[in-house]
C-alpha cells in the first residue's frame, strides 16, 4: 500500500510527499504570508502616521523612508551570518515579536500623544532591520524544511503570497489609516506580525543546524567566507552578476519611467498607479507558472527566455504616443508581462540558488546576492536621472531598457542556460572525476 510519506525528518517524524499535506510547511506559509502583509502595510502606515499625526514635511518623510530602507545595505550580510548559525524558526519568531512590539509601542505612544519623529525613525529602522533578518531566514528555512525536489513548488507558493502582499499590503495599510486612526492602524500592522509569530512557533519539525566549529569564525571572516563562496561558484556568481545588472538598470528605468508617464504621455497620478499595479497580478501568474514550466521545458531555457521577455518588454514603452485611451492599455500589458516573467525568473533563480548551496551557506549566499543586487540601485536611480536630463526621457528610457537585457545575456552565456529539467546537486556534491580524468565543480559533464 503506497504511503503518503517518503522521507523522515531529523526528529524521526515522517515528511509528507505532498507539499500541502505537510502541516509544518503550511505553518511556514501562513506565517510568511502574515509577515509580508504586516511588512508591506507598515511601509504605508508609518509614513502616513508621520504625515497625519506629526505633520511631517517632504524632507522628513524622505528621511523616514530612507531610514526604513537603510538596513538592506547595512545588515544583509550580517543577517546571512546569523541565519547560518541559528535555527531559522527561532530567528523568525524573534523578528516577528520584535516588529510587533515596535509597532505596538508606536501605537501606544500615539494614543498618549508622545510619539515624535525621532521615535518614529527608530521604529522604522527597527522594523526594517528585523525584516531583513526575517526575509533571509525564511528563504533558508525552506531548504531545511522541505525536500529539494519540492523547492520549486514551495518557492512558488511563498513568492505568490509575497506578491499578493505587495499588492494588498499597501492598500490595506492605506485603508486602515483612512478608516481608523493612525495609531490604531499601526497596532493593526502589529497584529499581522503576532499572527506570523504564532504560526511559525508551531512548526514542530526539528530543524537541522549546520555544525559549528570549535573555534567559531569571527563575523567578518564568516561574511568573507560567504562572499568567497558566491564568487567561487559559477552558478551563484552568474546569479549575483545578473541580479546586480538587472537591479542597476531597472532602477534607472523606473526613474525615467516615472518621469515619462506624466510628462510625455500626460497621464494623471491615478493612471500611473493603475499602470504600475498591473505588475502585481502578473507576478501572481508568474508564481503559478514557475511551479510547472521549469520541470517541463528545462530550468535553463525557462530562466533565459523569461528574463529576456520580461526585461525586453520595456523596449516598447518609448514608442508609445497618443491619448490615454491608447497608452494606458498598452502600459497595463507591458507591466503585466513584466510582472509575469520577472516573477518566473525570481522563483526559478531562488530554487537554483537554494539547490546548489549547501545548508551551512544558505543564509550567507542569499544575503550576499541581495546585498550585491540591491546595493547598486541608488547608482541606477542616479544614472536614470542624469540621462533623462541630458538626453530626454524617450532616449533615456530606450537606453536603460536595453541595458536591462544585460541580465539575460549574462545567464545565456553561462552554464545556467544549459540546465535541464532537474536541478543540479549542491556544490559539495558536484565535484566529479569522470570528466576525462579532470576534477570539475561546474558544469557537470554534459
Amino acid at each position: 500500500m503506497p504511503s503518503s510519506y517518503s522521507a523522515a525528518s531529523d526528529s524521526g517524524r515522517p515528511v509528507p510527499s505532498s507539499l500541502w499535506r505537510d502541516s509544518d510547511f503550511r505553518r511556514l506559509w501562513v506565517g510568511q504570508t502574515a509577515s509580508q502583509l504586516g511588512e508591506h502595510a507598515s511601509l504605508v502606515v508609518l509614513p502616513l502616521v508621520a504625515v497625519l499625526t506629526l505633520n511631517a514635511g517632504a524632507g522628513q518623510l524622505g528621511a523616514l523612508r530612507a531610514v526604513g530602507q537603510a538596513p538592506i545595505l547595512l545588515l544583509s550580510l550580517f543577517a546571512g551570518v546569523w541565519v547560518d548559525r541559528w535555527r531559522t524558526r527561532t530567528l523568525m519568531t524573534l523578528t516577528d515579536a520584535g516588529r510587533a512590539l515596535a509597532l505596538g509601542a508606536a501605537a501606544v505612544a500615539g494614543f498618549l500623544g508622545g510619539l515624535g519623529l525621532p521615535a518614529l525613525l527608530v521604529v522604522a529602522f527597527a522594523v526594517g532591520a528585523l525584516s531583513v533578518f526575517f526575509d533571509v531566514a525564511y528563504q533558508a528555512s525552506l531548504v531545511r524544511l522541505v525536500k529539494r525536489d519540492q523547492l520549486v513548488r514551495a518557492n512558488s507558493a511563498l513568492e505568490g503570497s509575497r506578491s499578493a502582499a505587495q499588492i494588498g499590503g499597501p492598500a490595506l495599510g492605506g485603508t486602515l489609516v483612512s478608516v481608523l486612526s493612525a495609531p490604531i492602524a499601526a497596532a493593526s500592522s502589529a497584529v499581522f506580525f503576532a499572527l506570523s509569530f504564532l504560526s511559525i512557533r508551531r512548526i514542530g519539525r526539528r530543524e537541522s543546524v549546520p555544525e559549528r566549529s570549535e573555534r567559531p569564525l569571527r563575523v567578518w571572516r564568516r561574511i568573507h567566507e560567504g562572499l568567497r563562496f558566491v564568487a567561487g561558484d559559477t552558478a551563484l556568481r552568474t546569479v549575483c552578476l545578473a541580479s546586480a545588472a538587472f537591479q542597476f538598470f531597472f532602477a534607472a528605468v523606473m526613474t525615467v519611467y516615472l518621469l515619462f508617464l506624466p510628462r510625455d504621455l500626460h497621464l494623471s497620478g491615478t493612471a500611473v498607479g493603475l499602470a504600475l499595479a498591473a505588475t502585481g497580478p502578473g507576478a501572481l501568474l508568474g508564481s503559478l507558472l514557475a511551479a510547472r514550466l521549469p520541470s517541463r521545458f528545462g530550468y535553463g531555457a525557462v530562466l533565459v527566455s523569461a528574463a529576456a521577455l520580461g526585461d525586453g518588454v520595456f523596449l516598447f514603452v518609448p514608442a508609445l504616443h497618443g491619448s490615454p485611451m491608447v497608452t494606458i492599455p498598452a502600459l497595463l500589458t507591458v507591466n503585466f508581462v513584466f510582472g509575469t516573467f520577472s516573477q518566473l525568473v525570481n522563483v526559478t533563480v531562488m530554487a537554483i540558488r537554494q539547490t546548489v548551496t549547501p545548508d551551512r551557506m544558505q543564509g550567507r549566499a542569499a544575503a550576499t546576492i541581495n546585498f550585491v543586487g540591491m546595493g547598486l540601485t541608488p547608482l541606477g536611480s542616479l544614472l536614470g536621472g542624469l540621462l533623462a536630463e541630458a538626453w530626454g526621457t524617450r532616449t533615456s528610457l530606450l537606453v536603460t531598457a536595453a541595458g536591462m537585457l544585460l541580465s539575460p545575456a549574462l545567464m545565456a552565456l553561462s552554464p545556467l542556460a544549459r540546465l535541464g529539467r532537474t536541478l543540479p546537486a549542491p556544490t559539495g556534491e558536484r565535484i566529479s572525476t569522470s570528466c576525462g580524468g579532470r576534477r570539475r565543480r561546474w558544469p557537470p559533464c554534459w
